[in-house]
């Protein structure tokens, strides 16, 4: 951790989460209502990695710094190894805090080693902290199975999530789907944030500088660049799309691959993951044969990245994710930014963030000629490339770092009480209530949404109950967003969820979910509709214990949806809309049911 400019891919521990942190951090120390923005990290003592390490204060911004903590301890630890200097570098930070004339009002702990950390001076100290996972190894362990390592880190994570205050996701499968399925998870602890993405100018000294970098691996360097910039690491699986773009004569006739695996001075130097991946890599181009149409630089600066991506672009080309599981994927992000169309992996974050960017497809990652057929695809149709490159642009435009900042700062003066704070629900029981959707029936205009909520303040006779087809999730998103008033209960996923409001925590009326339950067998259903042409599962945080979802294209498949169910004797209700969105729940259950419930 350092300020820029940072070696990505110096160690495995050098990713994503770094832009992340000093993006998040950049945004807060802007603001008038932040009087100071802080990074804690460890100290340690690797000239190779820069003397930087050593430094105990970097000062970063007026009110931005790096504060390095000296645990005693002075070697440097990849995260495998942190553990062992935990309990020091704790007891050290403490002792720095108390040191202090004032003390953080909050801490925001990235992974879940930092959040044992932060749990621990919360006990000391009072200070509350909340905890963003960036890769959680559920995930991982699906992946790559079982071992005593990701069961040890799955055990921490869950613990991370029981006693933080609110936890953080970037995207819709991490909040709804990833952290979900940790037995301490609640949905009201539970705020997705998007973080924001920075574009460099990717002018004309960006641009030589990535053709220089690229310029001693190519024979002909103006043909569309296939573009994949990650971590030497196995899961983010670089080896199959070596390997896809080797057994592929079109995409080697047509296209060059370029590949960032992180920084490196030699080969067999470096951590053992790293020396395996690289290795593995280099073997393969070797296997296919493909010097002159590949390109791996050693090294790469934040510049020569911007120019990377922009001349993707200009070739026409594509970025590809191809990782076993990526839990948000900010580069698919940066690459919506630059106009530069994506395929990736269809395995967490991405399907999230390819749906709302509207800049590419997803794919299984274990699926070569699905990889294969996808990026010849992309480059192969003009239109559609075109297309999707606009879309990206467009859409990305939303992902900045003072939005993710509005966030934050409302997280935190929902969990230390200051000004502006989310009011308390009313104690008092009220006589009638008013159930009324979100999406563009309370939302769409400001000044409407600001009425509707001083209606429900002057009115207390009236409580207000939401019932949207959206999550719990993300119907909290959208109240919060808008300014509505706290609904006293929640009517969820097209009706087949309620939860209600408590003074301090949401909880499921489970009396309800018996209730629609009775004969609902969901593997029925599915098997019913599996196979048919135009009807697509939508992503996996859509389907619900009492709902299935998916994507249709016109009313013959919505014809023979009604066919299929009425054959397999499937006793359910179907709920068609916005022409193209289809959901399957028990017969009894519905937005109108869970009214009269």
């Amino acid at each position: 951790m350092r300020g820029e400019p940072v070696a990505y891919g110096i160690t495995e521990d050098t990713g994503g989460h770094i832009t992340y942190i000093l993006g998040e951090m950049r945004a807060l120390a802007k603001r008038d209502d932040v009087a100071m923005a802080e990074i804690v990290t460890r100290m340690f003592d690797a000239p190779e990695l820069g003397d930087i390490h050593m430094q105990r204060d970097e000062w970063l911004a007026a009110k931005l710094r790096i504060r390095r903590i000296d645990s005693g301890n002075r070697r440097y630890l990849a995260k495998e190894a942190l553990a062992a200097d935990r309990d020091a570098f704790t007891a050290a930070l403490i002792a720095d805090l108390k040191a202090r004339d004032t003390l953080p009002d909050l801490i925001h702990a990235h992974f879940a080693d930092a959040a044992d950390v932060s749990r621990r001076v919360e006990k000391a100290l009072g200070i509350p902290f909340i905890y963003t996972a960036h890769s959680l190894g559920m995930d991982k362990l699906a992946s790559s199975g079982a071992s005593q390592t990701l069961t040890a880190r799955i055990a921490e994570e869950d613990a991370a999530i029981r006693h933080a205050s609110m936890i953080v996701g970037s995207s819709r499968d991490e909040c709804e789907r990833q952290i979900c399925a940790y037995p301490s998870s609640r949905f009201d602890t539970i705020r997705q944030l998007e973080p924001g993405v920075e574009k460099s100018a990717g002018g004309a000294v960006e641009l030589e500088a990535a053709r220089g970098a690229i310029a001693p691996f190519l024979r002909n360097p103006g043909k569309p660049i296939i573009l994949a910039i990650a971590r030497a690491v196995k899961k983010k699986n670089l080896i199959s799309l070596i390997e896809t773009f080797g057994s592929d004569d079109v995409l080697r006739e047509r296209c060059n691959l370029v590949i960032l695996a992180g920084q490196r001075n030699r080969i067999d130097e470096g951590e053992a993951e790293q020396v395996e991946v690289l290795t593995e890599l280099l073997s393969a181009v070797d296997k296919h044969d493909l010097y002159g149409q590949i390109a791996y630089p050693k090294r790469h600066d934040d510049g020569v990245v911007a120019g990377l991506y922009k001349l993707a672009t200009e070739t026409r080309g594509v970025f590809v994710n191809p990782a076993l599981v990526e839990p948000y994927g900010l580069t698919i992000c940066e690459a919506a930014v630059y106009g530069l169309p994506v395929v990736a992996t269809n395995v967490g974050g991405p399907v999230d963030s390819v749906a709302k960017l509207g800049h590419g497809v997803l794919v299984d990652p274990t699926d070569s000629a699905q990889l294969a057929s996808s990026i010849r695809a992309l480059v192969g149709d003009s239109d559609e490339w075109t297309r999707l490159s606009e879309s990206g642009i467009e859409n990305s435009r939303t992902m900045n770092w003072d939005r993710y900042a509005d966030g934050i700062i409302m997280i935190v003066r929902s969990i230390t009480g200051a000004k502006d704070a989310p009011v308390s629900l009313r104690a008092s029981r009220p006589a009638s209530i008013v159930v009324s959707d979100l999406d563009n029936t309370l939302t769409g205009c400001d000044e409407g949404a600001r009425r509707v909520s001083q209606f429900f303040d002057r009115k207390p006779r009236f409580g207000f109950v939401a019932a949207t087809g959206r999550s719990i999730i993300e119907a909290q998103r959208i109240v919060r967003e808008w300014g509505l008033p706290q609904p006293l209960a929640w009517i969820t996923s097209t009706g087949s969820e309620i939860y209600w409001q408590r003074s301090d925590r949401l909880e499921r009326d489970q009396t309800y979910s018996q209730t629609i339950g009775v004969d609902w067998i969901p593997d029925t259903v599915e098997k019913a509709l599996s196979n048919i042409a135009g009807l697509n599962p939508q992503p996996l945080y859509e389907q619900r214990d009492f709902k299935r979802s998916y994507f249709y294209e016109g009313a013959e498949v919505l014809n023979e949806v009604r066919t299929r169910l009425k054959a397999a004797n499937a006793d359910v209700r179907i709920v068609a809309s916005h022409g193209d969105l289809l959901d399957i729940l028990p017969s009894n259950a519905g937005k109108g049911a869970a009214m009269s419930h």
